[in-house]
């Protein structure tokens, strides 16, 4: 029996596999669409897209440099048993050595680049991977550096994945400085890298709620526009202070900003160390978890019983 591009679209649809694999079960049951679903549950892949259709919220941010190549990614599961598993702990730092190793454009291209030590692509081995786990896996999202000097942070056994990339001259090795500053970044979340990011709109923003707040205040609605000009620049300079990151108080040390010790710390190790970028993955950051209810869900297993 023939069967179509539509009848693979088709069971790709019905059982959420990976179109290669359904264009084989198709081929092997000679385009029986009911036959091709067995054979895709005999095959176990089946198995692992019904595992799918659970909410992936738990899991691992790992970031990590090699050859001076940097990786951040968040690979989810479904709980934070499996999460501190050894299995999906490895499957998480193959993932990132996929992204040093092929330098994917996006997902797709990451999905379908090589696993490491493996014949597979990472899309290809995914199944075996969830059968192996016990749980849903999503692949989320990952970031690369592969110029300047990238250092890596995982805070909390892979809570939070900070890769920071700076520029560094004069031979020095400024590791501890970059893992300085990915620490600061884990621990505060800063909205932006230097007041010189923050956007116009949000600079308006917030003169306006300052404005606002003193039209409000007894004390401070009479006083001439020129004098709440002067004071609301300076709010906007505890702002700068406590959402930029080169503006923030350092954490390990308060009398000096991020920016300020970075360029003192550099300096004391004989050369120049400028912030160039970074990126902060929180695992499950965004992620809405389904909020499951025992009772109703033994309830409803009961209720299917009786049928």
């Amino acid at each position: 029996m023939a069967f179509t591009a539509q009848d693979v679209k088709t069971l790709r649809e019905m059982t959420n596999v990976g179109m290669m694999d359904c264009k084989k079960a198709l081929q092997e049951t000679d385009g029986d669409m009911d036959k091709a679903v067995e054979y895709l549950r005999e095959k176990g892949l089946a198995k692992a897209a019904k595992k799918a259709g659970r909410i992936a919220a738990e899991g691992m941010a790992y970031a990590v440099v090699e050859n001076g190549v940097g990786a951040v990614v968040e690979v989810n599961c479904e709980t934070d048993f499996c999460a501190g598993s050894a299995p999906f702990v490895q499957f998480v730092k193959d993932i990132a050595k996929a992204v040093i190793l092929s330098n994917p454009a996006d997902l797709d291209a990451l999905k379908a680049s090589p696993y490491p030590g493996s014949e597979l692509t990472v899309e290809g081995i995914l199944p075996e991977k969830v059968m192996q786990i016990g749980e849903n896996l999503q692949i989320r999202r990952f970031t690369r550096f592969d110029k300047n000097t990238t250092v890596a942070y995982v805070h909390a056994g892979g809570k939070i994945g900070v890769l920071v990339n700076l520029e560094v001259s004069g031979g020095i090795d400024a590791t501890e400085i970059g893992k300085d500053v990915a620490m600061q970044i884990a621990a505060l979340n800063p909205r932006f890298w230097d007041k010189a990011d923050v956007t116009d709109d949000v600079l308006a923003e917030e003169k306006k709620i300052a404005l606002a707040l003193m039209d409000q205040d007894p004390k401070m609605a009479g006083k001439p526009d020129a004098v709440k000009e002067k004071i609301v620049m300076g709010k906007m300079n505890k702002f700068y202070e406590e959402n930029c990151l080169l503006q923030q108080e350092f954490v390990k040390d308060n009398s000096l900003t991020v920016e300020k010790y970075i360029a003192s710390a550099a300096k004391a190790l004989g050369g120049s160390v400028k912030f160039v970028d970074a990126v902060r993955y929180q695992k499950g950051e965004g992620i809405e978890k389904k909020e499951e209810n025992f009772a109703e869900e033994v309830a409803a297993q009961m209720n299917m019983g009786k049928k």
